[in-house]
């Protein structure tokens, strides 16, 4: 398992290296491409992909159709769209990693203080959300929660 850890981090600190050296924060690369170099099946990529460039970190893929598994990875740059983006496409349930996963970018980007980063974490671990035993339904209430933290994000900008 060890080995896949780190070969997941080298998948991902080599795509967003990538990503940090284009100027419009874009990359286009095929999955077997990827899989070739780093010496792996293309389910590692997929999972690389869906684990550590989703939009709660700042990032939307594209897969592009008939176009022999390419990908598109964007770095989401539009500050403006970001907040009603992440409404808009927030799942019904949320794990507690998820969650801390997109508070710890909101307080990368600035949108939370420490402060607010450590409470929203805090509020919707595991828990202190321990009075729903129901998992699927405290992973709904978590993501409620969520919602109306990034609405009142929106209703201050």
């Amino acid at each position: 398992m060890g080995d896949n850890m780190a070969l997941t981090s080298d998948i991902e600190d080599f795509l967003k290296a990538m990503l940090e050296a284009t100027s419009d924060g874009m990359v286009e690369i095929g999955r077997n491409e990827l899989a070739v170099r780093f010496d792996c099946a293309p389910s590692q990529i997929n999972y690389v992909l869906s684990t550590r460039f989703t939009p709660l970190n700042g990032y939307i893929i594209e897969s592009k159709r008939g176009g022999n598994g390419f990908i598109k990875i964007m770095t989401i740059v539009d500050e403006d769209s970001y907040i009603p983006y992440l409404v808009k496409n927030l799942k019904k349930e949320m794990s507690q990693a998820n969650a801390e996963s997109l508070f710890k970018d909101l307080y990368k980007r600035e949108y939370f203080s420490e402060n607010e980063y450590l409470m929203a974490k805090y509020a919707t671990s595991d828990r202190a959300l321990a009075s729903v035993e129901d998992k699927i339904k405290r992973k709904a209430l978590r993501s409620d929660i969520i919602k109306y933290i990034l609405l009142s994000l929106m209703a201050r900008s």
